[in-house]
């Protein structure tokens, strides 16, 4: 009897144990207790009020801004004449101008199966001065249209600035929602990080082209006042052999340009910008990248070019996350990881912005850079040089959210919820920078996380500040 006794202890004792050595093993963070419905969106129909063509013949449409060169003080202006080319010109002028200055656009248009493009017009001005609202017109006589923007602040170390951050954001009844959540945040934004897929025009029947038009509408009441990074992601791609439409990413770069020649890139997939106090390296995870590619070369010098004493925060925008703990997509971005995250840590990259998994997760500082065939390690460890990796997948689109988690939490994960949203990264100086994710459902000043980093080339603390609800 005493015998089956001590058998029976022995083993409860082996299984605590085992549990414990699993809790060592995958120590996580949280995993939001917070519910959403599993619907997937709806699409807003084509009547909808955000959609609404500008009234008066040939006006210009689907108006929107981009940083234009590297340093910050230029801009790209864009927009669509639907019927006609129309005028090239843009007037601009800064708040305290007494006289209207003029730039000549380029115009291009493009075909895609059965759709034609209207008439897409690119107007780069870079003689504009830092920390300055400008006014700028576009169209003629009584249907011209003005809008306004500001310029950042030049580039320095401690200069404040305010970053949003949206993905995958679509353009059903959430993505709306994800919108208008952003533009009442208090935390007001400057400019957004745009970290791919776009329109989802590639899920109607033939790539449908006119929801790019749609899209353009829907997104200007913000893209046209404050300019959007761009990062190009799978949807994007528009590859579609079968209908003869052989040339990638045909739509996005024919109607979204990016400032690429001014960093030294022949691709405008990748490309870096000053921003204020931020250095922003944007990769494209479906363009080639690997060694001695032509983006693995431009990017090996960009690392080089970085001046941490002008603009000490480095972040990598990219579409596809390296560490995130969901289901679905699960180690999609390996092979870059493992080209890259080395350099990375090496180059003490701040931050790691990514989309395309539907959902909202934030790392700890870990890096897997170890790894070799005698030693056998394989597995994220933290790593006080390593970027924290944010994905913000969760703008809106119509394929829905994913909510397949993998269990338990692995020790990477600091914080991880399946619902729609956006994020805000406040840089405050040097050393600090804020970062926020608010979810749809909440009121506008509501934060569902929130992460103090502190910068890794100018202070190297032991620990990092965490607020969750």
């Amino acid at each position: 009897m005493s015998s089956r006794s001590d058998l029976t202890i022995m083993r409860v004792c082996f299984i605590i144990f085992l549990l414990g050595v699993l809790v060592e093993l995958c120590d996580g963070g949280i995993t939001s207790e917070y519910v959403r419905g599993s619907d997937l969106p709806d699409d807003m129909p084509l009547d909808s009020d955000v959609f609404k063509v500008s009234p008066g013949p040939n006006t210009p449409q689907q108006v929107h801004i981009t940083q234009g060169n590297h340093e910050g003080n230029g801009v790209i202006i864009s927009w669509v004449t639907p019927s006609a080319p129309g005028s090239n010109t843009v007037r601009y002028w800064s708040e305290n101008g007494k006289s209207k200055k003029l730039a000549e656009a380029t115009m291009n248009t493009y075909r895609f199966f059965n759709y034609t493009s209207g008439y897409i017009h690119h107007c780069l001005i870079d003689d504009l001065e830092f920390d300055m609202k400008y006014y700028y017109e576009i169209g003629s006589g009584k249907w011209q249209r003005r809008f306004w923007f500001f310029t950042p602040p030049k580039p320095g170390p401690d200069v404040p600035y305010t970053f949003g951050l949206i993905g995958d954001l679509g353009q059903t009844y959430d993505s709306n929602r994800t919108l208008s959540h952003y533009e009442m945040n208090p935390g007001k934004g400057q400019a957004v990080l745009f970290l791919g897929d776009l329109s989802y025009a590639d899920r109607y029947p033939l790539h449908d082209n006119n929801r790019w038009d749609t899209w353009g509408r829907f997104v200007e009441r913000s893209v046209a006042y404050q300019p959007w990074i761009w990062t190009a992601g799978n949807h994007e791609i528009d590859f579609v052999p079968d209908i003869g439409e052989t040339e990638p990413f045909k739509p996005f770069t024919n109607r979204y340009h990016t400032p690429y020649k001014a960093s030294g890139s022949i691709s405008p997939l990748w490309y870096s910008i000053k921003r204020a106090s931020a250095y922003i390296i944007v990769m494209s995870c479906y363009s080639s990248y690997g060694v001695y590619t032509p983006q693995y070369k431009w990017l090996q010098k960009e690392f080089q070019r970085v001046n941490r004493t002008e603009t000490p925060w480095l972040m990598v925008l990219v579409h596809c996350p390296f560490y995130h703990s969901y289901v679905h997509h699960y180690m999609e971005g390996e092979t870059m990881r493992v080209m890259y995250e080395q350099w990375f840590v090496k180059s003490k990259v701040d931050v790691v912005f990514a989309g395309h998994v539907h959902a909202y997760e934030r790392s700890k500082r870990v890096s897997n850079i170890a790894y070799n065939l005698v030693n056998g390690l394989c597995e994220p460890i933290s790593d006080e040089s390593a970027p924290v990796y944010i994905t913000i997948g969760d703008g809106g689109n119509s394929e829905g959210l994913l909510t397949d988690m993998m269990q338990p939490q692995p020790s990477f994960s600091a914080f991880r919820e399946p619902s729609f949203g956006h994020g805000l990264l406040d840089i405050k100086n040097r050393t600090h920078a804020y970062f926020s994710w608010n979810r749809n459902q909440d009121g506008s000043s509501v934060e569902a996380d929130s992460v103090w980093l502190l910068n890794r080339f100018w202070r190297a603390p032991k620990k990092t500040m965490v607020v969750a609800s």
